[in-house]
């Protein structure tokens, strides 16, 4: 492929007035500091997008120092001066540099200074010092963020010589060997999936060969924070690619290296359990492509990713420490990616949602009354309730619960009722118009019954009502009942 670049980088009104004023803090100190714009920002400038995240490295100073001379600057032109945050290293978890940030015009920019390093015998934390920006540009993750932007000489400089060429080919290669690379810091691994499946971008075969490197999977399972690991994966899902991002660490044979089971499983996984966990979230991006996108927000998106991802897990369950058996998701979602206990709840939330959607499936289109373990329907024959009454009821009841993420519950649903064990190629058109269809039935039926936010509805009875006419004074179990 071959990507069509910008031939220069070109700068907003606000980014001129920023490096203006980083230019005037040089002049009016007399620095000899060199001021380069590093990584992302200038990837994005080329490739003619925006990108808000101004990272500059400096040549002769740390972050801190620098930030310090712009406050003194802004304190002899009579301005306010600027909070300074500073980011500390952390070697053992990969973090190699200290980082500055300050608001220059009311925007964040991040100082950090040039590197290079060093590593002693039989140890993989490095010696820092400063380094030019030709070794710094070479310790960078991928050739396409080597490239910088130079604020003194308003120039871009590749001094890889590989990083525009890579640019424009569509190829996620790193500077260095990529086991080095990824030695160094194994997040990285997930870093080249992920702008990889961005930009739609081809992994180089040396990068799939390290990434599925024993020595890197254990360096990427025990050197990387979880948290770190977490908020790659969630910048996936959430992002532009998340299907050919999770595929491709599962072709990397990386699935369970990042989503870590817990001990103390109830049972075995089936064999490929991960391809189908794959397979599962193409399903439901199928689905998403058929009733459209927009179906859902950002965040519902997100997490109906994460629901379909793990929805051939949803009745795998461990033994926490009390013996009490917890869905295998919930750990995966907590523990291993570190996201949000409410994610994880969420997520299963989803998954029991799904189900009943699935036993609803009858009573909503067809008009059928079907009792299984996947419904919460306990009625009697006696009742003598109308069908549409019995629909509102139990729909009501249901939409109440898992409230406005009903519409991924219905999309968890199909993938219930038309499994992607029973349609194991996702070209198989037949299967995804089957699952849109239901989605489509079951959707137009929470319409028509005027159901969609029922949890917003004001309830015609409440607990109190019921006190009265029952003639109570305090609440409990009778009160529950009716």
């Amino acid at each position: 492929m071959e990507v069509q670049l910008r031939e220069n980088v070109e700068l907003t009104e606000m980014e001129k007035k920023i490096f203006e004023r980083l230019r005037k803090v040089l002049c009016h100190f007399n620095l000899p500091t060199q001021l380069r714009v590093a990584g992302g920002w200038v990837r994005d400038k080329l490739l003619g997008k925006d990108c808000s995240d101004i990272d500059i490295a400096l040549d002769n100073m740390l972050g801190r120092k620098f930030c310090d001379k712009v406050n003194e600057y802004l304190e002899n032109t009579g301005e306010k001066s600027q909070g300074v945050g500073v980011i500390q290293c952390n070697p053992n978890q990969s973090k190699h540099l200290e980082t500055a940030r300050m608001r220059i015009f009311d925007v964040w920019v991040d100082f950090v200074n040039l590197r290079s390093e060093t590593y002693a015998e039989h140890s993989r934390i490095p010696s820092m010092r400063f380094g030019t920006a030709k070794e710094d540009a070479y310790r960078r993750d991928l050739t396409i963020n080597s490239l910088f932007y130079n604020i003194n000489t308003g120039s871009v400089e590749d001094l890889t010589g590989r990083g525009i060429s890579d640019l424009k080919a569509g190829i996620i290669a790193t500077p260095l060997p990529p086991k080095d690379t990824f030695l160094d810091d194994p997040l990285r691994v997930l870093r080249a999936v992920r702008f990889g499946a961005r930009f739609g971008f081809k992994l180089d075969d040396e990068i799939k060969k390290a990434a599925a490197d024993e020595e890197v999977k254990a360096a990427l399972a025990s050197k990387v924070s979880r948290e770190r690991i977490g908020h790659e994966i969630d910048v996936m899902v959430s992002g532009n690619g998340p299907i050919k991002a999770i595929n491709q660490i599962e072709e990397l044979q990386l699935f369970w290296t990042i989503f870590c089971l817990p001990q103390n499983l109830g049972a075995k996984l089936p064999q490929d359990c991960e391809r189908v966990c794959v397979t599962s979230l193409k399903a439901l991006s199928e689905v998403l492509g058929k009733v459209g996108f927009s179906t859902l927000n950002d965040d519902h998106r997100r997490l109906s990713f994460y629901g379909a991802l793990f929805l051939p897990l949803r009745k795998t369950k461990y033994a926490d420490r009390k013996g009490k058996l917890i869905p295998v998701a919930n750990a995966i979602i907590r523990d291993s990616l570190k996201l949000k206990a409410n994610d994880a709840e969420m997520v299963i939330s989803l998954h029991n949602a799904g189900e009943e959607f699935f036993g609803l499936n009858e009573l909503l289109i067809a008009g059928k009354l079907v009792v299984n373990s996947s419904t919460s329907i306990n009625v009697k024959d006696d009742l003598g309730i109308s069908l549409t009454s019995m629909q509102r009821v139990q729909t009501g009841f249901l939409l109440m619960k898992i409230k406005a993420l009903w519409r991924a519950a219905v999309l968890l649903s199909t993938l219930i009722k038309y499994p992607v064990s029973e349609f194991p190629e996702l070209l198989d058109g037949k299967a995804v118009e089957k699952r849109a269809s239901l989605y489509t039935s079951i959707e137009n039926s929470v319409l028509q019954l005027g159901l969609e936010d029922v949890w917003d509805m004001k309830r015609l009875l409440d607990g109190k009502d019921i006190m009265n006419v029952l003639g109570l004074e305090t609440g409990g179990p009778q009160v529950k009942e009716w």
